[in-house]
């Protein structure tokens, strides 16, 4: 099966995919192993030895000597004797009489009809080891930028996925309806960022899916455009976000002198400006950080105005009252301010007009003294 070129071939093979020789011909090895099994029997054990100095492919299989009589296993059934990777010690000195149980004989094989079909399952196997090698290699160099957004180019669109190339990896890019922002289109050609979340190390598809609605895309697009945050002057406490809707993003900084929603906003807007323009106009609200639950409840509704925050720390919930004419302001269009500021701070928040707030107060206290009374 072997002819003079078949060594010249594997180094054609290393330059052309740019791999270390040794490494192709230990995957060689272990594919002309795949393959002398299916000719074979599968359940043999053997393996192929290429010797690169020598020009020389040679096949061996390997039994262990066990004893002559069938002998029980720790549960007290026999162990049937396995003809493929077994042999009888009788029958091993018959080969040496230095053999002894436990020890392993390797035998040379004959490759002479270890043609075409094998040839078919070689190929196999190697295209998938280069597969799997080079996916290994994608997530090896996307690692590095996990957690981060990434310029991308879209290279094809089918239907509501965008499929994208993504620079200084083999990996494709997918970006799918459900983690792609609600009313943008784009065509192919274009460059937009994304966010590659962490990579799972025995994901074998050869792409990643992408994301812009998760609100980890929104924090590092700010820690792009605000230097403060990523030389940790500013630090971004929470955020919550209704992709293409609204973010709210609580920030705080232990610096006397750093406004830390100054720094987001930057001069005449142009920081915030270059972060609302990449998500098309999603309102963000800047909300400043505080250790005292009702001053953070309160900005966390913004923007709309709070006369006050009424909290029952034990079960972390807090009614909220704000004028009359704010209520639908601090609610939100179907409730998302109020449950954005909930995701938030981490309480629960019941919102109150003040007129409604004083009427429930007012039955309160007419409760409160009518039972007192009886």
């Amino acid at each position: 099966m072997i002819s003079k070129d078949f060594f010249a071939a594997l180094d054609m093979m290393a330059a052309e995919r740019n791999m270390d020789r040794d490494i192709i011909i230990k995957d060689m090895e272990e594919a002309m192993s795949v393959a002398y099994r299916k000719m074979y029997g599968e359940a043999l054990a053997a393996r192929i030895e290429l010797n690169y100095d020598k020009k020389t492919v040679r096949a061996y299989s390997f039994k262990t000597v066990v004893a002559d009589e069938d002998e029980a296993d720790e549960s007290g059934e026999i162990k049937e004797f396995d003809w493929d990777k077994e042999i009888r010690i009788s029958e091993a000195h018959e080969i040496n009489k230095k053999y002894k149980i436990g020890d392993i004989i390797e035998t040379e094989e004959n490759l002479k009809d270890f043609g075409r079909v094998a040839a078919i399952t070689i190929k196999q196997v190697m295209t998938q080891k280069t597969r799997d090698r080079a996916r290994a290699q994608a997530v090896e160099e996307i690692t590095a930028r996990q957690d981060q957004i990434v310029t991308a180019k879209i290279t094809k669109i089918d239907k509501d996925i965008h499929h994208l190339e993504i620079p200084g990896s083999n990996l494709e890019g997918i970006l799918n309806g459900r983690n792609s922002i609600p009313g943008q289109i784009f065509k192919i050609g274009d460059f937009l960022k994304v966010y590659i979340p962490r990579v799972a190390a025995d994901d074998r598809r050869g792409e990643i899916y992408v994301t812009r609605t998760s609100p980890q895309f929104v924090r590092a697009l700010f820690d792009l455009e605000v230097p403060e945050i990523g030389r940790g002057e500013v630090v971004v406490k929470a955020i919550a976000r209704e992709a293409g809707y609204r973010t709210k993003i609580c920030v705080h900084s232990e610096i006397a002198n750093i406004d830390p929603i100054g720094a987001c906003v930057g001069s005449k807007g142009s920081r915030i400006n270059n972060i609302l323009s990449e998500i098309q106009n999603e309102k963000i609200d800047l909300i400043p950080w505080s250790d005292d639950p009702l001053e953070f409840i309160a900005s966390s509704l913004s923007p709309s105005p709070v006369l006050r925050v009424e909290a029952n720390e034990m079960d972390k919930v807090a009614r909220v009252i704000v004028p009359n004419d704010k209520l639908s302001l601090a609610i939100g269009k179907s409730g998302m301010n109020v449950r954005l500021a909930a995701k938030l701070t981490g309480w629960r928040i019941d919102v109150k007009s003040e007129e409604k707030a004083a009427a429930e107060d007012a039955a309160y206290v007419e409760e409160f003294t009518l039972g007192g009374a009886n």
